[in-house]
């Protein structure tokens, strides 16, 4: 394995553990039935991964950032490595002999929605053992998925002890989740993980539940088309997703998440900080790829002032709070 600098670690923003994939995107006029032969329109390869989109829009919106995450030694690895430099990224990667970059084939059909293969070899992942402590530490905030949970306990461990906060993009029950979100303040994560974890009867319930048991300052699920529902622990709060022309859906949650680490970092009201990273990915929806759509902070401002909405299928049992 590559050898990386443990010790020149600059002060930054946001720093980012998890990860990274680069997107085959083969667009459809529909799924393929079973046996069945499809022409398709087009193919485009472009980088991705949660955390790493998420990083590259916190970068293009002016923050400073540091990511840090495993690469093969292929063609796809210098795709990652060129785009993150370009955007002025301080990058820690890990760099394995012999083996290919993580790899995810999206197929899109004509509505935006898209079906994801992926493979990752297990070589690629991350070790608390490949962690250092001054990358960590020197953060405003933490950034991680739960895919390699041991590693991004290990970072949470850090950020916590040395005052960073640590938001999380969830979506799995991995083995050691409860450990990782009991480190968590800000949870934020798929629309089902909230009652597969607590086994409540409504989103809602799920979420009072999910923050009272590990201490999260807020826990929220992502509703695709149906907004974000969020409780801090005094009050839900509801923000409905921008209706925008779809192109692709692809990298929309980890849009989302980037907007929220950017709102977190300006300090404004929960509301608004919903409200920022809704119009985020709705805007990110409008181009290919995962990070196709990040738009400028001021277009993302536009959408909120003017933008529609969509009408919400959420149906909770509590009172939440819409916002405008």
């Amino acid at each position: 394995m590559q050898p990386v600098d443990t010790e020149n670690a600059p002060f930054v923003d946001v720093v980012g553990v998890g990860l990274n994939a680069t997107d085959t995107v083969i667009a459809l006029p529909h799924f393929p039935a079973p046996g069945s032969k499809l022409e398709f329109s087009g193919l485009t390869t472009l980088p991705g991964g949660q955390v790493a989109s998420a990083i590259a829009a916190c970068a293009t919106w002016g923050l400073t950032t540091r990511y840090i995450g495993k690469l093969g030694d292929d063609s796809a690895a210098e795709l990652h490595r060129a785009e993150l430099a370009r955007l002025g990224v301080d990058t820690r990667w890990l760099t394995v002999a012999d083996c290919h970059s993580r790899q995810s084939i999206l197929l899109l059909d004509e509505r935006g929605e898209r079906t994801v293969l992926w493979h990752r070899d297990a070589r690629q992942n991350l070790s608390p053992d490949d962690l250092r402590r001054a990358w960590i530490a020197h953060a405003r905030l933490l950034h991680l998925d739960g895919y390699d949970t041991a590693a991004a306990t290990q970072a949470a461990v850090w950020a916590r002890a040395s005052g960073v906060a640590v938001v999380a993009d969830l979506d799995e029950l991995y083995p050691g989740l409860d450990d990782l979100l009991a480190l968590t303040d800000y949870a934020i994560v798929s629309r089902d993980l909230p009652q597969r974890l607590t086994a409540a009867s409504t989103l809602g319930a799920a979420l009072q539940a999910m923050q009272q048991r590990f201490g999260h300052r807020l826990a929220a699920a992502t509703l695709g088309e149906d907004g974000v529902l969020a409780w801090d622990g005094a009050r839900f709060h509801f923000a409905p997703a921008y209706s925008v022309p779809v192109r692709d859906t692809t990298g929309a949650g980890d849009i989302f998440h980037a907007g929220f680490l950017y709102a977190l970092l300006q300090e404004w009201p929960i509301d608004r900080q919903l409200r920022f990273a809704s119009a985020a990915a709705a805007l990110n929806c409008t181009a290919l790829g995962a990070r196709g759509g990040i738009q400028p902070v001021a277009a993302i401002e536009r959408l909120m002032q003017a933008g529609v909405t969509l009408p919400s299928s959420l149906r909770e049992p509590v009172a939440c709070e819409t916002i405008p």
